[in-house]
């Protein structure tokens, strides 16, 4: 099986504890700066707790529009409020995610994200050069909007 390894980064116009409120409230499925690709929900114990748990859906066409769906849990394995996640896959993606977030200088902080995972079940049968493009299309997207909504408040 073939491997996804994307590394993303960003300098965000937001002190880092903002930045990490933001990211916990999407995690946690009540924001949408995510979209339009993908969708949280999530476990009985939130994912801002050690062992804690996000339900991930990839909305390979888009949210609310027909397609394919990729299902995984993301169930956090170490965090140090405000600075680093780190999170395991199971399900359609078989991985991890971390997120260290770092101050830039008083209101800009730095996001350093980084996703490996190996495909299971019927998404292994797309091309892993199509899986990787589309997680980096989406992963670029939702830090775009992530950015601009930053910007707005």
């Amino acid at each position: 099986m073939h491997t996804i390894n994307h590394t993303a980064t960003t300098i965000l116009p937001a002190p880092a504890h903002i930045v990490w409120q933001h990211l916990f409230t999407e995690l946690n499925g009540t924001s949408t700066w995510w979209h339009p690709h993908n969708t949280f929900r999530p476990g009985p114990t939130p994912p801002d707790h050690l062992g804690g748990a996000t339900h991930v859906t990839v909305h390979t066409n888009g949210v609310n529009k027909p397609g394919p769906k990729i299902h995984f849990t993301a169930t956090t394995t170490h965090i140090t409020p405000g600075t680093h996640y780190a999170a395991s896959h199971t399900g359609h993606f078989h991985g991890h995610t971390t997120i260290h977030l770092t101050p830039h200088d008083d209101t800009h902080t730095h996001l350093a994200y980084t996703f490996t995972a190996t495909p299971h079940g019927w998404p292994h049968l797309l091309p892993i050069s199509k899986i990787h493009a589309n997680h980096a299309a989406a992963t670029n997207t939702a830090l775009t909007n992530l950015h601009r909504q930053l910007t707005s408040h």
